[in-house]
């Protein structure tokens, strides 16, 4: 239910590497319209959280040099719930900080935690599922995370196996798999028992707290004696300090798939990960066809593509494409197949060591 102890962190952070050139360092996929809605991903996902919980405690964790473009696109939120990261440390620091703020706030909080680049689809159903998550955390000593049916073998989600009990839709989490092969994805999905892995989760201020302190002690320990100096006009240098100490790790890996009190709520509403090129053409209703067009572009014999420029200007012409991305952004022009979602982090990863930021 709607509760002035309900928490929501968004996270930020990211650079989209998978959707590089169209994400760039400068501006991530996160502040971008993807899908041609008015709306970038981060104000689509503060709206959707505002049903559940004032707006005061909505916080945002972003890397320090998008504070700007944090404001420009919420302008309406306070400073104290804008949580600026001096280095990149993974979803583990990112969420250390955000709850050992919130819970030297308010120890009684109900927290959720979720990404900023997921599009949501039967919001009602939604809805039901984190207030059922909210509700279930509340008083329990349990990390919870919200599992969809898998309706293909997704090589580029994390993967949850739950053990069947008494409630129909939360389980005890058996294991994590992490981005598995396709041939391991399809004996996921026809087994029955397992789910996907949505990157959502809930739970409560002391739950998590005592988690990081068992399961990530190194990190934990940065934010164990900041109490005081949250909400403060020290925070930003105290931060800086705990951030050289962190290590970069998921809370994947780092705590859920090593703690025993993990379960999983089987949501029944739609969801995408929009950090990925086939994800945003999946997600595009309004296609030419087969193929998705945010350029000025004349196509011949192309099927099941994606064509993307910054430059109005510019004329892209393609022709005998299929299964194919084409993105230009300022100085970079991009044809790679669509597919194995790896390969775009490889080649981000090679641009960046050949030219630097140059091009990023």
């Amino acid at each position: 239910m709607y509760s002035e102890n309900n928490y929501v962190v968004i996270m930020a952070g990211g650079i989209g590497s998978r959707l590089w050139p169209f994400s760039s360092i400068k501006k991530p996929k996160q502040f971008m319209d993807v899908l041609g809605t008015g709306k970038s991903l981060l104000q689509q996902t503060y709206q959707r959280f505002l049903p559940v919980c004032p707006r005061k405690n909505i916080y945002i964790v972003t890397h320090e040099s998008y504070e700007e473009l944090v404001m420009e696109q919420i302008p309406e939120m306070d400073a104290d719930q804008l949580l600026l990261e001096p280095h990149r440390r993974n979803t583990a620091t990112c969420l250390a900080y955000a709850c050992y703020k919130i819970a030297a706030r308010n120890p009684l909080a109900r927290i959720v935690a979720a990404p900023s680049d997921h599009t949501i689809f039967r919001e009602d159903s939604f809805y039901r599922c984190i207030f059922s998550a909210l509700d279930s955390v509340e008083e329990r000593d349990t990390l919870m995370t919200i599992g969809l049916r898998p309706h293909g073998a997704e090589t580029s989600f994390g993967y949850l196996q739950y053990i069947e009990g008494k409630d129909e839709t939360i389980k005890k989490v058996k294991t994590f798999t992490e981005k598995p092969t396709k041939e391991m994805a399809e004996l996921f999905v026809d087994s029955g028992d397992y789910v996907w892995n949505s990157g959502i989760f809930a739970w409560n201020a002391q739950s998590i707290v005592r988690a990081l302190r068992k399961y990530l002690p190194e990190i934990a320990e940065n934010f164990e004696d900041l109490r005081d100096v949250f909400f403060t006009d020290q925070e930003s240098g105290q931060i800086k300090k705990a951030y050289s100490h962190c290590k970069n790790i998921s809370i994947d890996y780092g705590l859920m798939e090593k703690a025993d009190n993990v379960e999983v709520i089987l949501g029944e509403f739609e969801w995408a990960d929009l950090g990925s090129f086939q994800a945003i053409h999946e997600g595009n209703e309004e296609k030419e066809g087969t193929n998705s067009v945010k350029a000025n572009a004349m196509l011949f014999d192309v099927e099941d593509s994606m064509i993307v420029s910054d430059d109005p200007d510019a004329l892209i012409v393609a022709e005998g494409l299929e299964n194919y991305v084409v993105a230009l952004r300022e100085k970079v022009v991009m044809i790679v197949k669509k597919g194995d979602e790896r390969k775009f982090k490889k080649i981000f990863k090679a641009v960046k060591k050949a030219t630097g930021n140059e091009f990023l």
